[in-house]
């Protein structure tokens, strides 16, 4: 009953389905069922805690790094991989991460907006965890 993630094309090329297998993305339509046995795996709606957005949906909302929605459950995803092991991305590093996820709506600028601000609500979320 899981039904953020998308399927966009079915062959890996669109990037649409990302999920994240032990916190990499990995495109769900040609990953293998069997190939996830053991591991731990985050679709969208394992992202945010309970009622509470995460700070990279915060993010995405603020900065309006959408448009019809479609790939933002992938970007998300992308986002949270990319700022899990580089909390302070440049832009082009952004432009990297996100490459192999298309988006048809936005022209990417406001999403690597929204995954900027996403790193500086980061930080503040992290800091926050550490001091309550």
């Amino acid at each position: 009953h899981l039904t953020g993630t998308k399927e966009g094309c079915g062959l890996g090329e669109c990037g649409n389905c990302v999920v994240l297998v032990d916190q990499k993305p990995v495109n769900s339509c040609i990953y293998l069922g069997v190939d996830v046995n053991g591991k731990e795996v985050i679709t969208i709606e394992g992202v945010q805690k309970e009622m509470e957005l995460h700070p990279i949906q915060e993010a995405f909302i603020e900065a309006g790094g959408f448009q019809c929605g479609f790939c933002t459950p992938s970007k998300i995803l992308i986002a949270k991989a990319l700022l899990s092991k580089n909390p302070d991305p440049t832009k082009d590093e952004i432009k990297q991460a996100i490459a192999g996820s298309l988006c048809r709506c936005t022209g990417y600028a406001k999403i690597i907006d929204a995954i900027l601000l996403a790193s500086k609500k980061m930080k503040n979320y992290k800091k926050e965890a550490t001091e309550g």
